[in-house]
């Protein structure tokens, strides 16, 4: 039997962080139950809808680590049954169906992404993770109408953004309309006491407990995280859309997104991205935007890949932006010795993924050829050995 950590002061840091924005019934009551010392289920869930994780998906790992850590037994469920319809929440169009096989390959990629992050091996408390093909595929039709009777079509239409397709005159397919009812049905094949969930979520959250304490007699607390957008603009990380931080980069392009991040979003990735208590963050903030972000940089960096991929990131940043030097390492590539239009070169060496790609990144300033910048579309090039094509501030070709 694992021992349960009733600690006041840790369970009062992962209740004050900064991570949790909502905490139903009431964070009192959660808190009250945390201090029991009963070892608690808890899981959340994810549709692995694309192959990559961003820094808002490392937070709600390293929050069900720290409620691992304190004992309690925590679940990763990844939906290989709801991923192929689709969650609906904030989509204003039906998305794409995927098979359960496209799935199950991100869901390889996703496990690697993880472990930086929980302890999936420990012996004492391992995380469990589970897939909820294993008894959605299972239900019968005469069981999925029996959990459709405790729901009514009034209850699903308060989504928000279901009357907005309504309003918009699009459609909403059943599928669609039945995904919280399926993700709902997740906490009851559980039995779980706690969901952990980004507040787009919440809705589905709430199904599950509405169907738990109907079919099983059970109540389940719901915990709310952040979903980390910016304080100024509301942009939020989005795997979908392909903004935010991704960790399935080089060490250096991850140190580089991280530098690159607004100011104002540097203590909020402090906060629920790092290991750092919150007096040693607030401590790292008093040095300014810049050098705060080198050590966020540096500790998420270290995280994910390594101390001395770190070390070896950071030397590079300061390289190539800071001293706004080439990189000591650029992949060399052989090219026909001929004038090139700069365009079709920049797309043979894979700095531009077409022609267009190509166009666009030389009208906006952003080709060098041997440090100049290059502004002609229509630019020809005569390769020389060690001439450097750089495209944006990452990308670097030697010619070979």
């Amino acid at each position: 039997m694992n021992k349960i950590a009733t600690d006041k002061a840790a369970i009062d840091e992962l209740l004050e962080r900064g991570t949790i924005v909502q905490i139903l019934p009431t964070k009192k009551e959660f808190r009250e139950k945390l201090l029991s010392g009963e070892r608690l289920r808890f899981y959340i869930g994810f549709d692995a809808t694309a192959p990559t994780l961003h820094m808002s998906h490392a937070k709600n790992f390293m929050f069900m680590e720290r409620l691992r850590r304190l004992g309690h037994e925590v679940i990763i469920l990844f939906g290989d049954f709801t991923a192929r319809i689709g969650d609906p929440s904030g989509e204003t169009s039906t998305r794409r169906p995927l098979t359960r096989e496209e799935v199950l390959e991100n869901v390889k990629k996703w496990k690697e992404l993880v472990a930086p992050f929980m302890d999936l091996d420990n012996k004492e408390n391992p995380t469990i993770i589970k897939y909820n093909h294993d008894w959605l595929s299972k239900l019968s039709f005469e069981e999925v109408l029996d959990l459709a009777s405790n729901l009514t079509v009034q209850q699903l239409l308060e989504r928000d953004m279901f009357q907005k397709r309504i309003q918009d005159a699009k459609p909403i397919h059943l599928q669609e309309f039945l995904y919280p009812l399926m993700q709902g049905y997740d906490s009851v094949a559980m039995e779980v006491d706690g969901e952990v969930c980004g507040t787009d979520q919440l809705f589905n959250a709430l199904v599950g407990r509405t169907l738990l304490r109907k079919l099983k007699d059970k109540n389940k607390f719901v915990i709310a995280v952040t979903l980390m957008e910016n304080p100024k603009t509301g942009e939020l990380m989005s795997k979908s859309k392909g903004t935010g931080v991704f960790l399935d980069v080089p060490a250096h392009d991850l140190y580089g997104q991280i530098m690159a991040q607004p100011d104002e979003m540097i203590e909020l990735l402090f906060v629920n991205c790092t290991w750092l208590s919150l007096s040693d963050i607030a401590k790292v903030m008093k040095a300014g935007p810049y050098e705060a972000k080198k050590r966020l940089a540096s500790e998420f960096t270290t995280l994910c890949k390594g101390q001395s991929e770190a070390d070896m990131a950071a030397k590079h940043f300061e390289t190539v932006f800071a001293k706004k030097e080439n990189p000591d390492e650029i992949v060399e590539v052989e090219v026909l010795d001929k004038n090139w239009p700069l365009a079709d070169l920049l797309v043979f060496t894979g700095l531009a993924t077409s022609k267009t790609d190509a166009r666009r990144n030389i009208e906006q300033g952003g080709v060098k050829v041997d440090g100049a910048v290059i502004g002609d579309r229509e630019a020809t090039v005569k390769p020389t050995p060690g001439m450097v094509l750089q495209v944006g501030k990452r990308k670097f070709i030697k010619i070979k």
